[in-house]
């Protein structure tokens, strides 16, 4: 006799007790075991962080990591799955601040690198047993006995070789760069994490008039230095006008010299934003048109006091030991000046621009950065000392137009970079980093990315295809404290500065007669290592690693290579399939991609699924302060996980779109999908038992839980 069936059938009990019976008779495990010596099918789990509960966003890529595994293996295919844990970085030490009710950098220290980096330890893996129990409850089956944690000696380890390995072959290198840096983290991020913490947000949006103090060589315009002659420029960042050096223009676009015919003071901007600023002809008069390029070592006078001796070209030669011909406060010119916006005047902080670094590069001119690591200005601005620098907007306006500099206020609506983690907006300044050769390996790139079959297809040739075409060098270096530490040793004497990289803890007790059992910070930091070139002591560079650098070396360091199982790790890589979320694109498969091409030239996974993003059904971000979705363990205990499942990979989120999640269509599933099986399977049964038919398949032995999923 089959068991009767329930006509009210309670299918997330029914799923409790198919776990039950996995939990009880190792299924899992003997699915593995059995297949001993069979083809294997590679996968690669990407480490999620422990510090927050898992969430819809986590259950679309668990269950196609679950479905793929599961049918390779009913193909008679070995399939090991080791989940992962992502231990270092921001995440956690923010986790800690808040905890220990500090904000800083300073903070941290007065409190002790030791202490903070125990607490955060501690703190790492809070929510591994949730995370356990809520993964193993949407039904997917993944090794948590023989996790990978990055934060593991011989994890980190692995990722010191992979440092070591870039180094010899001239992959790593030290440079200053305008770079995203958050002021409350008070470190740099790489322009892939960008993409991560855009928001909108409403800045200030000033035109200023700057005084001509010199007319250009080109031409002649005795009246251009009259006093009462301005060159008008825009910006969306007040706070960058104390560092202003220079102006520029667009060298083919068309400006004109106007007299404004209200206040009797002589205006030059570019023509196509005349309508911006006056809706009336008859309130100006033009006075003569001519080229950017015409523009050229014209000089004005500077807005604030603090750099005015940058004027001087002699001045600036003491102060960077370069030629330089020219000083500050002139005009440039520059191709990326557009008309889109503002007056087609650009002013120049070439310490906070990337395209403003560019146009100094070789003047001799040093650029001014009156900010410390918090980015509050420095005593060097001696109004604003000591506040960050963003807060300072409104009295740097409001000063501008006290002494007759402002001319337009407005404000402007845009997309601006956040910090992916704190939420602090960014600031791009002039900052010393270590960096991954990325912008002159395209090709490498691409020919690895060439290999990956990816799902959907557009997704190679597309958003992670341009993104290789265009990717900038890495900059890989953190100004933090829970992390790798970067593997480099410098010499103390100014004199010589001699570097080095240490690719193991062998290495290092070679080099200084001490190997450390544990590679965090706290440690490796108290080891030197005698100068080989001068006899001085060498010292471990303060940084380290990006966490994005240890979860793109999980390949080799999740089986501690080439220190162990090298063999093992060689049939093994690549990975057949790994599966993630579109943003990873700009993470993990691209750190994934960048270090196995610039190890082995090949890619690190043979094929990817990528899902979009699962939004509240608003249309919205899931937000727990909005409370604007269903908490996930709640729609797994009404609905059950396969519903969930199916809800889930019936949508167009495996196809990478967006998915706006809501009951009703996981109620959807059950009503036509899960039910009109089970009442199948319910007629099956009752005429089965009538008829006297006995059961012959395990699936509906007596003794095993009814499931017909």
């Amino acid at each position: 006799m089959y068991t009767p069936v329930d006509p009210k059938a309670d299918f997330p009990k029914q799923e409790e007790e198919v776990l039950k019976y996995w939990k009880d008779n190792g299924i899992f495990k003997k699915s593995v075991s059995q297949r001993e010596g069979a083809e294997e099918y590679v996968f690669y789990d990407g480490p999620p962080f422990a510090t927050g509960l898992p969430h819809f966003g986590h259950f679309i890529p668990s269950t196609i990591k679950d479905i793929i595994p599961r049918y390779q293996t009913m193909k008679g295919k070995k399939v090991e799955r080791r989940f992962g844990w992502d231990c270092h970085g921001l995440p956690v030490e923010n986790l800690i601040e808040k905890e220990l009710g500090i904000n800083s950098k300073h903070e941290i220290e007065a409190y002790g690198v030791a202490n903070f980096n125990d607490k955060c330890r501690a703190s790492v893996l809070k929510y591994t047993s949730e995370w356990r129990q809520t993964i193993t409850r949407m039904g997917r089956w993944v090794d948590f006995d023989n996790d990978y944690k990055t934060m593991n000696p011989d994890y980190m380890e692995s990722i010191w070789w992979v440092a070591k390995s870039l180094w010899d072959k001239g992959m790593i290198y030290e440079g200053k760069y305008i770079l995203p840096y958050c002021p409350r983290c008070s470190t740099v991020l790489s322009t892939h994490e960008l993409a991560q913490g855009y928001k909108e947000k409403q800045d200030p949006a000033i035109t200023i008039r700057f005084k001509i103090t010199k007319a250009p060589d080109s031409f002649s315009d005795p009246d251009m230095t009259n006093g009462k002659t301005y060159f008008l420029a825009w910006t969306t960042t007040p706070w960058t006008l104390p560092s202003n050096e220079g102006l520029c223009m667009g060298p083919d676009i068309d400006y004109v010299k106007i007299l404004d015919n209200d206040s009797g003071d002589y205006y030059i901007l570019a023509k196509a934003r005349l309508s911006s600023y006056y809706k009336d002809e008859k309130s100006y008069t033009v006075i003569y048109e001519k080229k950017g390029s015409e523009f050229i070592g014209a000089r004005y006078e500077p807005l604030f006091p603090y750099f005015a001796s940058l004027s001087d070209p002699a001045y600036c030669a003491e102060q960077t030991s370069q030629k330089c011909e020219e000083g500050a406060f002139r005009m440039f010119n520059a191709d990326y000046v557009s008309t889109e916006d503002g007056t087609g005047i650009v002013h120049i902080a070439p310490a906070f621009g990337e395209e403003d670094s560019k146009v100094f590069k070789g003047t001799g001119i040093p650029a001014v950065e009156p900010m410390d690591a918090e980015c509050k200005f420095t005593k060097e601005v001696s109004d604003y000392a000591g506040r960050f620098v963003k807060d300072c907007d409104k009295d740097i306006m409001d000063r501008l137009k006290k002494e007759g500099k402002l001319v337009k206020r407005d404000t402007v609506l845009h997309q601006y970079p956040h910090c992916w983690r704190c939420g602090s907006p960014l600031i791009y300044r002039g900052i010393g980093s270590w960096f991954v050769k990325v912008a002159d390996q395209h090709e490498r790139l691409l020919k690895a990315n060439g290999q990956i079959k990816w799902q959907p297809a557009h997704i190679k040739e597309g958003r992670f295809g341009k993104w290789l075409s265009g990717a900038r060098d890495w900059a890989v270096s953190r100004n933090r404290y829970w992390g790798n530490p970067i593997p480099i040793w410098r010499c103390d004497n100014p004199d010589c500065k001699h570097t080095l990289c240490v690719g193991s803890r062998q290495e290092l007790k070679d080099l200084s007669g001490v190997y450390p059992d544990d590679l965090h910070k706290q440690f490796v930091d108290k080891i030197t290592i005698p100068c080989k070139k001068c006899g001085g002591t060498m010292h471990r560079i303060p940084e380290v690693f990006d966490c994005w650098f240890e979860s793109g070396s999980m390949p080799y360091a999740q089986n501690h290579y080439p220190f162990e199982n090298k063999e093992y790790f060689e049939k093994h890589f690549p990975a057949d399939f790994i599966s993630e979320g579109l943003d990873q694109t700009r993470g993990w498969f691209y750190t994934l991609t960048v270090l196995a091409a610039h190890l082995f030239d090949k890619p690190a996974f043979k094929n990817c699924v990528v899902n979009g993003l699962v939004l509240a059904s608003d249309g919205r971000k899931m937000s727990k302060s909005l409370r604007n979705y269903t908490d996930p363990v709640e729609a797994i205990s009404k609905f059950g996980a396969d519903a969930l499942r199916l809800f889930l990979i019936h949508s167009a989120v495996v196809k990478a779109d967006d998915l706006r999640y809501s009951d009703d269509g996981v109620r959807d599933v059950i009503k036509n999908i899960i039910l009109p099986l089970w009442n199948s399977y319910s007629f099956y049964v009752t005429y089965a038992n009538i008829d006297g038919v006995q059961p012959t398949g395990h699936l509906f032995d007596s003794k095993t839980p009814s499931n017909p999923l």
